[in-house]
């Protein structure tokens, strides 16, 4: 069996030649442990110079960078109100739960975004002792579904919060992805529009390991130094980490990496349209739902590596990434064709 370029997750895909050239880079003589290092300095002014007056945390991975931002925010008595399709409610082994104790109240969801009507229901008894006190909201940018939250959307979500007394953070895994899909700064629709906790993600775009926590609210960063050892996110060289983030914001790897993804996507969406697969969702980043005829997925599957999202419907999700090409696209077509008997 053969195995071909996955569509399986951009979490499947290689390391970016910059990237690993600039690990390659750094990887001379001793330098001080525990982000004590210039390399590590330039990388948090990097990021600084995109995002403003922050604060900056390197975590070793997504998961980390979403629990530790919420353990940062959280109050004594904090629940988390997220989509029921975020990430940190499916997709998490219910690591948030477990690592910060707080609650996590789901909203549904069709689209994977946040509907703000069906959230008031967890405001109802914010006063009543009994009830859970939702104190944060969770949004992912891009969605689960891949979709993508527009600056008006996150913009009413960000006023929503503040009416209530609430934080706001964003899992931003890919965000680069909705960045390009936007047209927009990452500032301009994270820390312009209010949000207070930015997970920004790297791995699934061109990075090897490592994503970074940006606090735009800098009290809420007063004590994570201690809150990432305590969490086992804290990782000792970290110059190899920190370092693929000069590269990858000086030299707009993130922006390179995101539009191929991007663009890779529209031409699968495209594709698979011009041989009669309904598409589910709105495609604007690299993620494509789709429904294949049932029986040819398995065999298909030996071919191509794919998850199943929705076995009763039949709905495959497709994610394209930074090295995807048109003959991986192609190549897939071919296949579905050859199953199809068109």
């Amino acid at each position: 069996m053969v195995i071909k370029k996955s569509f399986a997750s951009d979490n499947y895909s290689g390391v970016h030649q910059r990237i690993l050239e600039k690990i390659s880079e750094v990887n001379k003589g001793h330098v001080a442990a525990y982000g004590a290092d210039e390399i590590t300095e330039e990388a948090i002014s990097c990021l600084k110079d995109i995002f403003g007056d922050v604060e900056v945390f390197f975590v070793l991975n997504g998961t980390g960078a979403n629990v530790l931002a919420l353990e940062g925010m959280k109050g004594r008595v904090s629940a988390v109100i997220s989509p029921e399709t975020a990430h940190i409610v499916q997709d998490e082994t219910g690591a948030p739960s477990k690592i910060t104790g707080m609650q996590l109240l789901t909203v549904p969801s069709i689209d994977g975004k946040l509907d703000l009507d069906l959230t008031k229901k967890w405001l109802t008894f914010q006063n009543n002792f009994h009830k859970p006190k939702a104190e944060i909201i969770s949004i992912s940018q891009t969605t689960e579904y891949g979709t993508v939250y527009s600056l008006e959307e996150i913009k009413n979500i960000s006023k929503f919060a503040k009416e209530h007394n609430m934080l706001l953070h964003m899992d931003g895994a890919r965000i680069s992805n909705a960045a390009v899909a936007l047209g927009c700064t990452f500032k301009e629709m994270t820390g312009d529009l209010g949000v207070d906790v930015l997970s920004f993600g790297g791995t699934k775009n061109g990075l090897m390991i490592g994503e970074a926590l940006i606090f735009f609210n800098k009290e809420l960063a007063k004590d994570f130094s201690w809150i990432r050892k305590q969490n086992l996110q804290l990782y000792s060289k970290m110059r190899f980490m920190s370092a693929q983030f000069i590269p990858y914001i000086k030299e707009n790897i993130w922006f390179e990496c995101a539009s191929n993804a991007n663009n890779a996507a529209q031409y699968l969406k495209e594709s698979l349209e011009k041989i009669g697969i309904p598409i589910t969702k709105e495609v604007l980043a690299n993620a494509v739902f789709a429904i294949f005829p049932k029986d040819i997925i398995p065999k298909l599957q030996q071919h191509f590596h794919f998850y199943i999202w929705n076995e009763t419907l039949s709905e495959v999700r497709l994610v394209t990434s930074f090295d995807s090409t048109k003959e991986d696209v192609d190549n897939f077509i071919k296949k579905i064709k050859e199953l199809l008997g068109i």
